[in-house]
């Protein structure tokens, strides 16, 4: 595993090439490293502002990234707008997560933010996710993971199950106020909504474990749902039982 210095000097060596590369006219740290939260293990997140042409300028940068720091793959996450999001492994798992947005897009869309060089553009801050949604992969999780039950599938259903435990811990920390995305706010969640997610962990795939883990992760799904969406819960609690 990489090292803080590994790790530092990589970022020092893009801030460089960024300062020296005329299509870049802005560069942001985003994530923890950009709050002082960071700590060893911290990945880096780097927001780059082009001017121009941004294929051109990914392609540049990602044979660069390669060339300059041997790196072993990377791949794009898909957020939808006009930039590009490229995440690179390189050696000794230094993770490297490059935002490459054009000129008007670079700016702090959350707290998490601070600019190197450029000017930031105010952004519409990124939507929290939708209740109802987050509702509704919840029952669907369910249905789809007593299904599977039914039809012996046991690696199907174990999908499920730990599906809905995902939704789960999304609506309480949503309620609460904290990060939702890849539970990030989980380990901030208070101890009577963490310890019966205990029994919800799948110890086998035999049917009978999996068919309690269900009931487990069901039940702790409706005592959530009376909190985040009470009448909502009225009506869905009960066929949610039914499912147990």
């Amino acid at each position: 595993m990489f090292t803080p210095g590994q790790r530092d000097r990589t970022r020092a060596r893009l801030l460089a090439h960024a300062e020296a590369d005329d299509s870049i006219t802005g560069f942001a740290y985003t994530g923890s490293h950009a709050t002082g939260t960071g700590d060893r293990w911290s990945d880096t997140d780097v927001v780059l502002a082009v001017r121009g042409d941004v294929a051109e300028a990914v392609g540049r940068w990602t044979a660069w990234i390669h060339d300059e720091f041997d790196a072993r793959h990377h791949w794009d996450l898909d957020v939808g707008g006009t930039g590009v999001i490229r995440v690179f492994l390189l050696p000794g798992w230094v993770e490297l997560d490059l935002t490459f947005a054009p000129e008007p897009e670079f700016g702090a869309r959350g707290p998490a933010w601070q600019t190197h060089f450029g000017t930031p553009h105010e952004q519409p801050p990124f939507p929290p996710p939708d209740r109802n949604t987050l509702i509704g992969y919840a029952w669907h999780h369910a249905l789809h993971a007593r299904i599977c039950l039914e039809r012996g599938r046991s690696w199907q259903a174990a999908h499920w199950i730990n599906a809905l435990r995902d939704q789960l811990i999304a609506l309480a920390c949503l309620r609460l106020g904290l990060p939702t995305a890849y539970s990030k706010g989980a380990h901030l969640l208070p101890d009577e909504v963490t310890t019966p997610l205990e029994s919800t962990l799948i110890r086998s795939l035999t049917e009978p474990e999996l068919r309690r883990a269900l009931t487990a992760t069901i039940t702790a799904t409706a005592a959530e749902l009376d909190l985040s969406d009470p009448q909502l819960a009225v009506r869905l609690s009960p066929m949610l039982t039914e499912l147990t």
